[in-house]
């Protein structure tokens, strides 16, 4: 598979989807109010959902009904997400749909007009082993100025940000049928050329994203806020 194209947008995904969970593990354990020196730079994150449940002595979190989980130009939509921390303090996240719909995730990287979309069954973030796998009808497709790119169908797909590397794998609910994986990656050439025309567009400036900063909420799931998170 020629993946020379797709390989950097697939790195940006891990490693935004890692910081998105890894981050919301650690504020829905930390106490309303405080705040870590070290992220004092990093992107707010936010989850609207109907319900929070959050045990301390297990150090796990269960957002439910209706997730939306938001930090800087990365969303993910689900209908429950759970959070854990390990006796070694690595973060695991599980993001899991009903029959009817997709765990949804969604990276912008505007100065670069484009955006990487991953869908699936089921989503798992091991913070130990740095990787996230899409599970299940899994697609992660690269957009350039709202044109679909370069895609990889599979029944798992893993991003590895250990070493920078992905991988998929075929199976009975692959998206690519028949149980198949099935990749297709633009010409360099090609990709360049739409960036050039994107940014021409554009004036040269980044494209609008359609992620909207988390608004501050101190009852919020996000800043740890115990009972019922904020509802979308």
């Amino acid at each position: 598979m020629n993946a020379s194209s797709f390989r950097i947008t697939t790195h940006a995904l891990c490693l935004g989807l890692c910081a998105l969970l890894a981050g919301t593990a650690a504020l829905a354990q930390t106490p309303a109010g405080s705040q870590s020196p070290a992220n004092k730079e990093e992107p707010d994150t936010q989850v609207l959902s109907d319900t929070l449940s959050y045990d301390d002595a297990n150090k796990t979190s269960v957002f439910t009904g209706n997730v939306i989980l938001t930090r800087g130009l990365m969303k993910l939509t689900a209908d429950k997400l759970s959070l854990r921390e390990d006796a070694q303090g690595f973060q695991h996240g599980v993001a899991t749909v009903n029959k009817s719909r997709f765990v949804f995730i969604r990276q912008e990287r505007p100065e670069n007009y484009e955006v990487v979309e991953a869908r699936g069954d089921r989503g798992e973030y091991d913070g130990k082993l740095n990787t996230v796998k899409m599970i299940g009808h899994a697609t992660v497709t690269r957009f350039i100025c709202g044109k679909p790119f370069d895609t990889v169908n599979g029944e798992v797909v893993t991003f590895n940000n250990q070493n920078n590397t992905y991988s998929a794998t075929g199976g009975p609910t692959s998206a690519a049928q028949p149980g198949r994986v099935r990749s297709i990656a633009q010409p360099r050439a090609k990709t360049d050329q739409a960036v050039a025309e994107c940014r021409k567009l554009y004036n040269n400036k980044p494209m609008p994203s359609t992620i909207q900063a988390p608004a501050q909420d101190t009852g919020s799931a996000a800043t740890g806020g115990a009972g019922k998170a904020t509802q979308n």
